[in-house]
């Protein structure tokens, strides 16, 4: 036995004749007997302790009295009753079948033409009744009042041993087949055997399918008599009557009944013990059976208790398929039973190796997602958070020192957590590891599950604040820390980034941890929440360069981004003769993570483009371009830390945009022109080389500038030419100035 479904009670004993029939009418029992009385019963509420009764309607599960006997009801034993709850009628089954109107058992109607009928059924929306007699089928409709109206009479094959209505059908069990009639035109249909031994068994579900017995299997039909499903339920043997009170179906044997849930499988859940049973019907609150001078009672346990009862026996989708069953009213009560339930049942699959199962059922639990991660103790989550103890710990790390949450230093490899093992214990770490890959792995899809909506609330949380602080609400906006490395700190009343915090922290390290590298830098290229301080520390441990300078992007920790790719460029020109395949960072890198901070931080900028402007001076002068950062700023500065790269950033700008370059730094360039000319004359005169016919590259570069820009200074410029050299470039300084006579003469005579 799963759990106690009913509890048995003994409603009345020492019935003086043979109980053919019984039904039960609100809270009253009407018992058939065989000497053709009718005897009715009601509960014994003589005794001081019994209190009114809550439902006047339902049984009560005291001993019962009898109340009167109607001697005479029927000249025959009934072979079977019905209350009519909706026309207060009772039919009953004996030489003919006849309608009493309810309570005072007035006769209304005898329908002379069922005598003989064996088996009936009732179509209580319509009000139709159909019977069979003989290999005949006649149908009947009551038209109100005393009037029953005879529709159709059918012949059928052979004698009817069960019928029932489905929708405008009947489905009958006729000798040891199933048959569909249709009620309009009196067609036959087959659906199947009945089988070889036990008669056949019609039950109609409350949905409007059917229970076909074939021996000891219900099999499910639709109305059609179609099959619905593979599974069947299989009862002990074949059961002699079988009624529906969901969630259960109840089956009468003749010495038990027997209680299996309507619930694939179909599982057995309880077998009360009643040598003798008879007779089995449903009332509105319990099933009765009758026994051949006995009546017991059987009475749902509270859904509660039976909820209680499964979860204790570890029966946790039965005790969630009874959550559904509790009355609107309980609303709160059922979401508590069903996430205590969840939750029960996640760590009942965690600790048996189903880990996605398991999340789901923590998923449906609505438990917080750190109740989830504590079950997880290599996970590293922001110091700030307090993490509840669940009812169970599954601690991933055997122990292991390096795992505890207090932690904060990791590897994304999984080897690193496995403990030292002999070599005989190696099966063991392969065992482990695979464990804890799939304990990730369903971790993971937790955390991708919940974080659509963690994200989303933490989100609209920062868009409140940034339109709260735009509209110059100071009370709101200073209720929040702020930080300058954007969402690396999460502010401190923050409660849906503090959440959204430990979830993508979480959900890096899992990645990680699992060899999702290149998914852990998608996570931290898009919206994110990880904790800045921890996955920096992880993920430079790991050496995941990529995600870590995703990591500094998205938390506009750009100088820590830049010295880090920096770094790895420097690295990766040193190992280029390696052989292992290492990854390669190239100056390139470093200019395409500066192209979006030129609007926002020129001086950073111009500060780490200095270290690519020798090896990249294209790019880097198209990145200054490109970004509109002012000419003048990106020379000063070039002058101040790299003024051997400043006549080259001059000369690439005027031959990129020769409109754009104002006319000091035109003048600047042509006094570095200049200055390297003249040094250049210095070195040569000392050793009493000098060639006035001599042209270096920067001095066809300095003749080439005099003659084609326009806004240096001649005058400036011609201070600094020694008299007894450079002839040309004073000529051509002379003729800026119209000084035509002294430029010609200085071609004729020098």
């Amino acid at each position: 036995m799963v759990h106690s479904a009913y509890d048995s009670f003994q409603l009345l004993t020492d019935c003086p004749t043979k109980i053919d029939a019984i039904e039960s009418y609100g809270s009253k029992l009407l018992l058939g007997c065989s000497d053709g009385s009718l005897r009715i019963y009601v509960s014994d509420s003589s005794g001081a302790d019994r209190s009114p009764p809550s439902d006047p309607h339902a049984l009560r599960k005291e001993p019962y009295a009898l109340e009167r006997t109607v001697a005479g009801f029927s000249k025959k034993p009934l072979i079977s009753m019905e209350v009519l709850e909706s026309r207060e009628l009772l039919l009953s089954l004996s030489e003919s079948i006849a309608f009493h109107r309810l309570p005072n058992l007035e006769t209304i109607a005898v329908i002379t033409k069922a005598k003989g009928a064996n088996v009936y059924s009732w179509d209580d929306r319509r009000g139709f009744l159909c019977f069979a007699r003989q290999k005949r089928v006649c149908i009947f409709r009551h038209d109100g009042g005393r009037g029953f109206v005879e529709v159709k009479d059918f012949g059928v094959p052979d004698t009817v041993k069960s019928m029932s209505w489905c929708g405008e059908n009947i489905c009958l069990g006729i000798r040891k087949e199933y048959m569909i009639l249709n009620a309009t035109n009196g067609a036959l249909s087959e659906v199947f055997s009945s089988g070889k031994i036990a008669p056949p068994l019609v039950v109609a579900l409350p949905s409007g399918e059917l229970i076909l017995g074939k021996e000891n299997i219900g099999v499910f039909v639709d109305q059609n008599g179609k099959l619905l499903q593979a599974d069947r339920i299989c009862w002990s043997e074949a059961p002699a009557v079988v009624v529906i009170q969901k969630p259960y179906a109840i089956a009468l044997f003749p010495r038990r009944v027997e209680i299996r849930s309507l619930r694939v499988p179909y599982p057995l859940i309880q077998t009360i013990v009643l040598p003798g049973a008879r007779r089995l019907t449903k009332s509105n609150n319990a099933i009765v059976v009758a026994l051949e001078k006995s009546v017991y009672g059987l009475f749902p346990v509270p859904l509660g208790a039976q909820i209680v009862q499964l979860t204790a026996s570890g029966n946790f989708e039965e005790a969630l398929a009874l959550c559904k069953l509790l009355p609107p009213e309980d609303a709160s009560l059922r979401a508590a039973k069903e996430g205590s339930i969840h939750i029960r049942y996640a760590h009942y699959l965690f600790d048996n190796g189903c880990y996605e199962e398991a999340m789901e059922h923590f998923l449906a639990s609505q438990v917080d997602i750190t109740y989830v991660l504590s079950l997880y103790q290599s996970i590293v989550l922001p110091k700030t958070t307090a993490v509840p103890e669940p009812e169970k710990l599954v601690d991933l790390s055997l122990d292991a020192p390096q795992l505890s949450r207090g932690s904060s230093g990791m590897s994304d490899d999984l080897e690193t957590f496995l403990p030292q093992l002999a070599e005989s214990d190696e099966n063991s770490a392969l065992e482990f590891k695979k464990m804890s890959h799939n304990t990730l792995m369903a971790l993971i899809k937790f955390l991708q599950k919940k974080r659509y909506s963690i994200v989303e609330k933490a989100a609209a949380e920062g868009t409140e604040e940034v339109v709260l602080d735009a509209v110059g609400d100071s009370f709101t906006s200073s209720r929040f820390k702020k930080s300058n490395k954007g969402r690396g700190n999460v502010p401190i009343n923050s409660a849906a980034r503090e959440m959204a915090a430990i979830l993508d922290t979480a959900l890096l390290q899992a990645l990680l941890l699992t060899g999702q590298s290149s998914a852990a830098v998608e996570l931290l290229k898009g919206l994110n929440y990880c904790d800045a301080k921890i996955c920096e520390e992880i993920l430079h441990k790991g050496h995941h360069y990529a995600a870590l300078l995703e990591l500094y992007r998205s938390n506009s920790m750009h100088r820590e981004a830049l010295t880090l790719l920096h770094q790895l460029v420097e690295e990766s020109k040193s190992n280029q003769l390696q052989a292992e395949p290492i990854q390669k960072f190239s100056p390139e890198a470093i200019i395409e993570y500066l192209k979006p901070l030129c609007g926002t931080d020129p001086m950073l900028v111009l500060e780490f483009s200095m270290l690519v402007l020798e090896s990249c001076p294209t790019q880097t002068i198209e990145l200054f371009l490109s970004g509109n950062i002012p000419a003048d700023l990106v020379n000063s500065y070039l002058k101040q830390h790299a003024p051997n790269m400043q006549g080259r950033y001059l000369e690439l700008m005027l031959a990129m945009n020769e409109n754009g370059i104002s006319g000091n730094l035109q003048n600047e360039m042509v006094q570095i022109y200049l200055s390297e000319v003249l040094e250049w004359y210095s070195e040569l005169s000392a050793q009493q080389i000098w060639d006035e016919k001599a042209y270096s590259p920067t001095r066809k570069k300095l003749l080439s500038a005099l003659e084609s820009i326009s806004g240096y200074s001649p005058e400036a410029l011609l201070k600094r030419l020694p008299p007894d050299a450079l002839f040309e470039e004073r000529a051509s300084l002379l003729g800026k100035m119209n000084q035509h006579e002294l430029a010609l003469s200085l071609y004729v005579h020098k």
